[in-house]
């Protein structure tokens, strides 16, 4: 099979899994529980594309001003400042651990 045949596969299995979607009952997704795990999955999901986002590299993992980044904002984080003061002070320290030369 073609590239082009593996695309048009890909969009039907997408539009079925969107078809499926649909004719789930509404009881079922009013349940309390399918909240809850949607709410965990959504943050797992999240921490998962942080991590890969900030560890790893070409060939394996990666150490670097990232990973101090990341440890800046999570402090920035707990101390409940605003999410744009959390950028800043994210890549802030990225600029700075640079500048030290670390990554």
């Amino acid at each position: 099979m073609g590239l082009w045949g593996w695309i048009l596969l890909a969009c039907l299995a997408a539009y079925l899994t969107k078809l499926v979607g649909y004719l789930v009952p509404a009881s079922w997704l009013q349940h309390p529980m399918v909240g809850r795990v949607s709410g965990l999955l959504t943050i797992a999901l999240l921490a998962s594309l942080v991590t890969m986002n900030t560890v790893s590299a070409d060939e394996g993992l990666s150490f670097d001003a990232r990973l101090g980044a990341l440890a800046a904002a999570a402090v920035a984080l707990m101390l409940r400042a605003p999410f744009l003061v959390v950028v800043i002070v994210g890549a802030g320290a990225a600029a700075g651990l640079r500048a030290l030369g670390i990554g």
